[in-house]
């Protein structure tokens, strides 16, 4: 499993990525995050809602109340937060790469 200082800093190009499948509450996207990570990143409440505002307020998501049974808040990928994604994308494909080679096969 992941360190959650190796996470930290990551959790909202996550939410970003799982909202790109369409708009969900905020446990969907804890639900969509755990099942891509095949069980390995479940993530509590406490640290999804906050981001979740944090993306709301930056203009990334918006959010809308969806009153069926229980008022859930239901948010979707704004073109900024699509945009966004795409530069996190692509920020971590090079930030992983030159770790990777880095941590690549030991040299004797």
């Amino acid at each position: 499993m992941a360190s959650p200082d190796a996470l930290r800093g990551h959790v909202d190009a996550m939410l970003l990525a799982v909202l790109a499948d369409g708009p969900v509450h905020g446990y969907g996207a804890v639900e969509r995050i755990r099942e891509r990570s095949g069980g390995a990143l479940d993530f509590p409440s406490g640290t999804i809602y906050p981001a979740l505002k944090r993306l709301e307020r930056r203009g990334l998501i918006e959010g809308e109340w969806e009153a069926t049974g229980r008022s859930k808040r239901v948010y979707r990928l704004t073109d900024a937060g699509t945009r966004a994604l795409a530069d996190e994308r692509a920020e971590w494909a090079t930030t992983s790469s030159i770790i990777t080679s880095v941590l690549g096969a030991a040299r004797g």
